[in-house]
């Protein structure tokens, strides 16, 4: 059976309008407390969207990690490359980012790492031969290197990274078919894109129209991102 709502009593015309105010003001009071001061946009883009007015790098619309958002804007902001041109590999995405000394970007492109995940170089590792480098030590290590042009031990050209260590950024080897360098480098996921004993492969055309004019008689900066440790860990001063 249905039972009427009871009926109500509203207050008079004087009354109401307090009680509509009282309410406006709580429900403003409980805005300020649970939103934010201003919009949130995408993770990406809120994480390494830099404040109004800083000087920043410029990706020229090419997509790129938080981080090496992060890590660009910062060395536009700080100056930290000395006024040289810079390099920012992000290892997580396999991907190289290459900058102007104004930290315009000049190029980008996808690149082959070392097999193992890791951010740190094993001790002593450059002056081993090749075949005695285990697999688990087949890293490419994450920090800031002073980079310069060279050869390498077969007469190759390469932008030195860590010379010690024995990581440049060379032109892709694709020397043993079983490895599929060039078809890595093809896909669009860097899933596949760990196959090195550590040096930075990339495609021989970007070497050549990209590296080679860039670092050509002169040094540079090469920042690479971590993928074990944290951005904080690695480079301190972000």
């Amino acid at each position: 059976m249905f039972t009427p709502a009871p009926r109500i009593e509203w207050p008079a015309r004087s009354d109401l309008l307090e009680c509509l105010k009282n309410a406006f003001l709580m429900a403003a009071a409980v805005l300020v407390l649970v939103l934010p001061t201003k919009p949130l946009g995408r993770a990406s883009q809120a994480t390494a969207a830099p404040a109004a007015g800083q000087v920043t790098a410029n990706f020229n619309g090419q997509t790129a990690s938080p981080d090496a958002q992060r890590l660009a804007h910062w060395v536009a902001r700080s100056g930290d490359n000395h006024r040289l041109n810079f390099v920012i590999l992000d290892k997580r995405n396999a991907r190289v980012f290459v900058f102007d000394r104004q930290a315009q970007l000049i190029g980008t492109s996808p690149v082959l790492l070392g097999a193992a995940a890791g951010d740190d170089s094993v001790i002593g590792i450059g002056n081993r031969a090749i075949a005695d480098v285990r697999p688990e030590e087949r890293t490419t290590p994450a920090g800031r290197f002073d980079a310069e042009p060279g050869r390498n031990s077969g007469g190759e050209d390469v932008l030195w990274v860590d010379y010690d260590a024995a990581v440049s950024m060379h032109r892709v080897r694709a020397t043993d078919p079983r490895e599929r360098r060039l078809e890595r480098l093809a896909t669009p996921t860097p899933s596949d894109n760990r196959i090195s004993y550590g040096c930075i492969n990339v495609p021989v055309r970007f070497f050549e129209d990209t590296i080679v004019p860039t670092f050509k008689g002169q040094r540079g900066v090469v920042y690479v991102l971590p993928e074990v440790k944290s951005l904080p860990a690695v480079f301190p001063a972000i």
